[in-house]
């Protein structure tokens, strides 16, 4: 990727964080192997604001991130070029973007109604790229899709000034000891530590809290720590329910063919 950069001089690309991630720790990438660009967008997986700081630091290019979903064929929000995206103080989640053209979305709260401002609950999205249904599954489509509102499965929340911000999964939350703990919050923490390449945090059986949160990690080339060490990191920078038990060091992340990380690959 970096050779064809070079050849060709793009000046716009798109892809997963993961992709950015492993451009930018390549022993090959220097100040000047992004210099032709003028725009960057990331969708496909969460963007920690750590990794979107690193990245300008060393080639002085700001990630904008973008959200989307099977089920909507094209981005719903999208941080607007030239704008950056606020991080939330009390999470530390960097927004995903305000709603893109002639789309809306709102938040949903347990009884499906719309939620106020901070306040967290399901994304809900309704525009021209939202499909009509599943193929031939009725049942799922009667769920997911509410006159042509789709419920998304995706948590998150919208602050006072109209932007989106995804907090997880659904699916993914931990129960740990009754207290839960969204991945996704204790992935950003991890990315902020210096030998931090890639990190992935998964609820595993536990038995004393239920489950518990285990992190599993890759390093960036040249780097080392223990997994002690990055229990300790967290710990100290989290709430006492949050932070990983478990921390494995692996060479490689489990992804898709688009470069997203896959969690149930490390559930199994």
């Amino acid at each position: 990727m970096l050779e064809t950069i070079a050849e060709h001089e793009p000046r716009f690309t798109i892809g997963a964080i993961t992709a950015f991630i492993a451009l930018m720790n390549h022993p090959a990438a220097s100040s000047r192997s992004f210099a032709s660009f003028r725009q960057l967008y990331s969708g496909g997986a969460p963007v920690p604001p750590a990794v979107v700081e690193a990245f300008r630091d060393k080639f002085g290019l700001y990630i904008h991130n973008g959200y989307g979903m099977t089920e909507t064929t094209s981005p719903s929000h999208v941080v607007p070029f030239g704008r950056e995206a606020p991080v939330d103080p009390a999470s530390g989640s960097l927004a995903i973007g305000v709603p893109v053209f002639n789309t809306e979305s709102w938040i949903a709260g347990d009884d499906g109604q719309p939620l106020p401002p901070g306040e967290i609950g399901e994304i809900v999205v309704r525009g021209p790229q939202v499909v009509p249904g599943y193929w031939q599954r009725p049942e799922e489509t009667k769920t997911a899709i509410r006159e042509g509102w789709l419920f998304t499965g995706d948590v998150g929340f919208m602050d006072e000034a109209g932007w989106f911000y995804l907090v997880d999964r659904k699916k993914d939350m931990i129960n740990a000891a009754g207290f839960k703990v969204w991945p996704r919050e204790v992935e950003d923490v991890l990315y902020t530590h210096p030998a931090i390449r890639e990190a992935a945090v998964i609820g595993v059986p536990d038995p004393y809290r239920g489950e518990t949160v285990k992190a599993v990690v890759s390093l960036k080339p040249g780097m080392s720590v223990s997994a002690e060490e990055l229990i300790a990191f967290c710990k100290s920078r989290m709430a006492a329910y949050k932070y990983p038990r478990i921390v494995e060091i692996r060479d490689e992340l489990p992804k898709t063919s688009t470069g997203k990380i896959l969690r149930r690959a490390l559930r199994g």
